[in-house]
């Protein structure tokens, strides 16, 4: 009995030693190829995020491009329009400062204009001075009729 009992016990000795070892290492083994995919997995997502931000980087570009370009257009226009504006507003003070000159030698020739040097505000008093005085008259033509 004794040799069944080194039998028994030698072989199953190393069989229980033997068989917490491989548990151990197929968990650490499960876990380390877990942490492998998990890795790649991360890495390829990182790849991705990255494709992803220069292309967006790009069509911004792009876009920023072609907005600067639209405007630069826009302020040419827009750099035209006021300096033919310009050289209409001159055009009409022009033709209007000729018209106000024919205007002054026609009255001039008829003998209707003050004299040339009265700036406005003496027209002004002289105009409301000459109503004044029709007023005056037509008031004591009325009270005449009366």
């Amino acid at each position: 009995m004794a040799d069944q009992t080194t039998d028994s016990t030698s072989p199953a000795a190393p069989v229980s030693t033997s068989s917490p070892k491989k548990e151990i290492s197929n968990p650490v083994d499960s876990k380390l190829t877990e942490l492998s995919e998990s890795r790649a997995e991360l890495l390829n997502r990182i790849q991705n995020l990255k494709q992803d931000l220069q292309s967006w980087r790009g069509k911004l570009d792009t876009q920023v491009q072609v907005y600067r370009e639209e405007l630069s257009g826009l302020k040419k226009t827009l750099n035209l329009e006021v300096e033919q504006l310009r050289e209409e507003f001159k055009d009409l003070k022009t033709t209007l400062n000729q018209q106000q000159d024919d205007v002054s030698a026609s009255l001039k020739s008829l003998g209707l204009q003050g004299k040339p040097k009265d700036s406005e505000g003496e027209m002004d008093k002289k105009s409301e001075a000459k109503e004044e005085k029709v007023e005056a008259r037509l008031k004591e033509a009325e009270a005449e009729h009366n």
